[in-house]
């Protein structure tokens, strides 16, 4: 059995979980709603106030999916009724972010600034304070949304690894090379 598939996910007060017969989970919250649709080899029950992820057979593909699907059930409702937030921080002179709305716009030392839509579903903030660098924190109720989102804003410019500049998660430790060495004469 799978240790991760085989733990039940609680549900906490305000949280409701609809279970179709077609294996479509409905999770809906205070924050908002998500649904993920369920392969039919795994099985989904609520019971005694807990989401209980089974599976219908031992074969390799149902253990497979056992824990996966558990993972982003347990994701769906964390979401829903927490939310979740990623930070980022800009590294290098000049990077800039600001957030009108929507819109996040980001100077990351091209000839031009970059401005990148959000989803409805996330929200972006940033904060720029003198002497510390520059950060954009995105929060969301869909930990995949977030996630490809980020991921997207980092891509933009990527740390580099001689000085470490760039886009990169806070906390992130970019390791840096040495580069080149001054020739022997």
């Amino acid at each position: 059995m799978s240790r991760i598939g085989k733990m039940p996910v609680a549900i906490p007060s305000g949280v409701q979980i609809e279970v179709s017969d077609t294996n479509l989970v409905t999770v809906k919250g205070k924050l908002g709603q998500l649904t993920q649709q369920i392969d039919p080899l795994v099985s989904v029950k609520v019971e005694d106030g807990h989401l209980v992820v089974g599976r219908v057979n031992e074969s390799q593909d149902a253990r497979a999916k056992h824990g996966l699907y558990r993972s982003l059930l347990a994701n769906m409702v964390k979401g829903v009724s927490e939310g979740f937030t990623v930070v980022q921080e800009l590294v290098g002179v000049g990077y800039k972010a600001s957030a009108a709305g929507n819109v996040l716009e980001l100077s990351l030392g091209y000839s031009h600034n970059i401005f990148f839509e959000m989803p409805a579903e996330v929200s972006v903030e940033t904060l720029t304070e003198r002497g510390k660098n520059p950060t954009i924190t995105l929060k969301s109720f869909d930990k995949q949304l977030i996630g490809q989102v980020a991921a997207k804003i980092r891509s933009l410019r990527k740390p580099e690894p001689y000085k470490g500049k760039g886009i990169r998660f806070m906390g992130e430790v970019v390791k840096k090379k040495a580069g080149k060495s001054a020739s022997d004469k």
